[in-house]
């Protein structure tokens, strides 16, 4: 039997052709004879002045002339605004739609570089460059929790936000207009891109060819897949993953653990402990949706990987804000998302007599509510949640249903697995305990959308039998068996749990659709694929089982029960 292991924060997976370099010589070296235009596209977060001042430098030591010319000097004057998501109604601050704009509209005419003498090269470079027909197209990224981190704390170069380089626009630009239109463009360029360039140190970005990169990607979606977490701090965060998984907080708390967020998670491809790229998950879904996805998921959501995975961190910290998700028509015409934020808690771990806010009381009324919200906002009045909001015991082991427009919180002292659907940007804040921020501000209330999608219906007693569901077992055998924790008719993905005894194995079949599993309790678990691939688990990883994948196998590792939460889409 396989030896138990730690959490690892850094999985990784070797490519599947070819090897990572580092550096910029072994790329400037391998590019083709002759006079070429080269471009090298990628987000706009990244410093492109140093990345082409590195390249041009590699280029000319192997007796190259070389030519640089940045596309973003090339930009419409009004670049910005023309990519920009349409305003909601009333110029509202907190979340715009989605931007449905393409790369091409930042320019009034693409430039065309002429082809260089001899056997120099034109390097054309920033978001935008594979629009001016080069010859050999790369593609420079960095993944998007630098940018994001960077924007919270104000150190963003000039120009991180799309379009704008004189004036970043803050995060509510790069969530709703920068990502989106980026994301679309990388993803139609990626089938031709003919080298991957990580960045994360500039000094020795590291790389893998077009070829080994669409070898590895293929690969990858065809067995069992755990991508790079992360954990981010916010004012109600607490020291779970700091003291339990040896992660350092950055800002004095380990809040938010992105274990597989599909819009920003990575896979990081290279030797244990030697040079890596990191690659978007996303990139798995886009070259080969049937085999991440299944055959239906596809055509349900096209490339979008619908379920998310991530840690609400409240051991030692504060009760999140009592907020809620936008409901299905609000999501989709008002923030442009085309399917909805419909969310669970499972509880991980908790300290005594931790509480989960959820659900409307029989009494709540939800005009004075919204008076009580303004009074908090306008006199710092204490809002007294538990007079409309159901607050439940957190027993470790209890799966909590959100659907859209239910007002929720994880309160202090839990760890939460929080198993949700994949749009995650559009959190409705209602209260916020009167909490501050570092600089001393209140957190935004976008109370206004919170009481739009409030659902007024399902209160009382309907909040226990249909939120608070009790476990009832789906399939069993010898030492195993497989829970269905929670399921809705309005919620598009059901989550289960598979409690395998010591040294016991549960066989499980995709079925033609993805699932998501992640070790709530026990020492770990070893997946076995019938092409015999392996990939073990330890306590609190997630792990994806692509659709491909079929039947498998899953074995407790150490010497207790095992207990996996597993989610997946369901019928419609």
């Amino acid at each position: 039997m396989p030896v138990s292991r730690s959490y690892d924060p850094l999985p990784s997976y070797p490519p599947a052709a070819g090897e990572v370099a580092v550096g910029w010589s072994v790329p400037a070296a391998a590019l083709p004879p002759g006079p070429l235009v080269l471009a090298v596209e990628g987000p706009a977060a990244l410093d492109w002045a140093a990345l082409a001042d590195g390249l041009a430098e590699a280029v000319r030591a192997t007796g190259r002339e070389v030519s640089l010319l940045d596309v973003r000097a090339h930009y419409a004057a009004d670049a910005g605004e023309r990519i920009a998501a349409r305003p909601v109604p009333d110029g509202d601050p907190f979340f715009t739609p989605l931007s449905t704009a393409r790369v091409a509209d930042l320019f009034d005419a693409v430039p065309r570089p002429g082809r260089p003498a001899g056997d120099g090269v034109s390097v054309v470079y920033g978001p935008g460059a594979a629009l001016c027909a080069p010859d050999v197209l790369w593609y420079a990224d960095l993944p998007k929790r630098y940018a994001e981190a960077a924007v919270a704390k104000g150190e963003l170069p000039v120009g991180v936000n799309l379009g704008r380089p004189a004036a970043p626009g803050g995060l509510v630009r790069l969530f709703y207009t920068d990502w989106p239109v980026q994301d679309r463009h990388r993803d139609a360029l990626a089938g031709r891109v003919e080298r991957w360039i990580d960045v994360q140190d500039p000094a020795r970005p590291a790389s893998l060819d077009g070829a080994a990169l669409r070898a590895t990607l293929a690969r990858l979606a065809r067995g069992p897949v755990r991508t790079r977490p992360y954990f981010n701090s916010t004012p109600w965060g607490g020291q779970w993953a700091a003291s339990e998984l040896g992660f350092t907080p950055q800002a004095g708390n380990t809040a938010l653990g992105y274990e597989l967020i599909a819009p920003e998670a990575g896979v990081l491809v290279g030797e244990k402990g030697g040079a890596q790229v990191e690659i978007p998950f996303q990139l798995l879904c886009v070259e080969h949706p049937q085999e991440m996805l299944g055959e239906e998921v596809h055509r349900r959501f096209g490339t979008s990987f619908p379920i998310r995975f991530d840690y609400l961190d409240t051991m030692g910290g504060g009760n999140l804000s009592l907020h809620l998700h936008p409901r299905e028509q609000y999501m989709r015409e008002v923030f442009g998302w085309p399917y909805t934020q419909h969310e669970t808690y499972y509880v991980t771990a908790g300290e005594d007599g931790s509480r989960v806010l959820l659900g409307l009381t029989d009494e709540a009324d939800p005009e004075a509510m919204r008076r009580q919200v303004e009074d908090s906002i306008a006199h710092g009045t204490p809002m007294p949640v538990e007079d409309h909001v159901q607050s439940h015991l957190a027993t470790v082991g209890q799966l909590f249903m959100i659907p859209a427009g239910t007002p929720h919180a994880s309160g202090a002292g839990n760890l939460v697995l929080e198993v949700s659907a994949t749009p995650y940007l559009y959190s409705l804040r209602l209260y916020d305990w009167l909490r501050k921020d570092a600089a001393g501000a209140s957190r935004p209330l976008p109370y206004a959308h919170g009481f739009a999608n409030l659902d007024t219906a399902r209160r009382g007693a309907d909040v226990t039998k249909d939120l608070v569901q009790q476990p009832r077992t789906l399939r069993s055998g010898e030492g195993w068996r497989e829970e269905v924790l929670g399921a809705l008719p309005e919620m598009f993905y059901a989550v289960h749990r598979l409690v395998v005894a010591q040294g016991r194995e549960a066989p499980d079949d995709t079925a033609g659709r993805f699932h998501i599993l992640n070790v709530a309790q026990g020492e770990g678990a070893v997946v076995e694929t019938r092409d015999g691939r392996t990939h073990t688990m330890a306590f609190a990883e997630t792990l994806t089982v692509p659709a491909s994948v079929g039947a498998y196998r899953v074995r407790a590792v150490g010497g207790d029960e095992v207990r996996i939460v597993k989610a997946l889409v369901v019928e419609p």
